[in-house]
């Protein structure tokens, strides 16, 4: 039984969930920084009823839980769903091992770890390679033609890229475009209520573009679905996610909570439904280490804001530094 919609990734021809499932919750928790992650046993009934709910979007990467969610992942999908009816996202870029060549973007590390993600998904190709930052330190012509010579191996079907300045991504777009290779089709940046300065540069060039976004940490953490003085056993461990927002939040996690009063949903419903109102957003993608997580996601794509009700989550926003590259 489907519940979700489907949508196209930017202009390709690909056909994906309105919501994506974002895998970093599923990993050994001893294994990586992330101690708040779900055991293979616990992440799997999530995983099915993602299956179940017609989401067919995954999105995780090679340095979740030490490459243990790439596994769980991958034995999960094997198990609930057809290959063929899965559109599979992992990343490249972050830190697997010590020494040399154990991160970063260059020739070495793409074609190494291309094959390892492979491996730990059990499978032959995933659908959307994804670069995880920018790699300030590898020529972009060298990133650029070793990911095309991936996607033309067949071991991924599309690319695309997370976090970085609009500027960056232009180059690298325009660096495919002038040696003939394969181009982005979708940006995974951070944006949600709490952190909108994607608006300025990367939002309007992926509009033009037709480039696919799929905005990471759309409930900024859990942020926007309870009361600003409320805590999670992840906002206690989570020192990446202490460093993205600020006290000025107080107003629009407000503006939330009261949205949601006066509409009888939780937060959660809210703060997606605004963010699905925003034109260049493809997919969210959404964390869910409980089966609720999802069918709250699964009902903000029911949910209509009117445009009273979007101003009046917008309106306290203030300018803030970058965040999140």
């Amino acid at each position: 039984m489907s519940h979700t919609q489907y949508v196209k990734l930017g202009t390709t021809g690909l056909d994906v969930s309105r919501l994506c499932l974002g895998c970093m919750t599923y990993g050994v928790p001893d294994r990586g920084p992330h101690p708040w992650t779900l055991d293979e046993e616990q992440a799997r009934p999530v995983i099915r009823q993602a299956v179940e709910a017609g989401i067919n979007f995954f999105d995780t990467a090679n340095v979740y839980s030490d490459g243990t969610s790439e596994e769980i992942v991958g034995r999960a999908l094997a198990d609930f769903a057809r290959r063929d009816d899965i559109v599979l996202a992992t990343k490249v870029n972050g830190r697997l091992r010590p020494g040399p060549n154990g991160a970063g973007l260059s020739r070495k590390a793409i074609m190494t770890e291309i094959d390892h993600s492979l491996r730990r998904l059990g499978t032959d190709y995933v659908d959307l390679y994804q670069i995880h930052r920018w790699d300030p330190r590898t020529p972009v012509e060298e990133t650029m033609e070793a990911l095309h010579d991936v996607v033309k191996a067949g071991k991924a079907r599309y690319i695309g890229a997370s976090s970085m300045y609009a500027w960056q991504f232009a180059k690298a777009q325009y660096t495919a475009e002038r040696n003939g290779w394969t181009r982005f089709v979708s940006m995974q940046n951070h944006y949600n209520l709490l952190y909108r300065e994607e608006e300025r540069e990367m939002l309007p060039l992926c509009a033009d573009q037709g480039v696919g976004v799929l905005p990471w940490s759309p409930l900024a953490r859990g942020r926007l679905t309870r009361d600003w003085d409320a805590t999670s056993h992840r906002a206690q461990t989570d020192e990446f996610g202490k460093t993205l927002y600020q006290e000025g939040d107080r107003e629009i996690v407000e503006a939330v909570g009261a949205i949601a009063a006066e509409r009888g949903v939780p937060r959660a419903q809210v703060a997606l439904a605004w963010l699905l109102h925003q034109e260049p957003v493809t997919a969210p993608i959404v964390g869910a280490s409980k089966t609720g997580h999802l069918d709250d996601a699964l009902a903000a794509l029911e949910l209509r804001l009117t445009d009273e009700e979007i101003e009046r989550l917008e309106k306290p926003y203030t300018a803030r530094p970058v965040s999140g590259h």
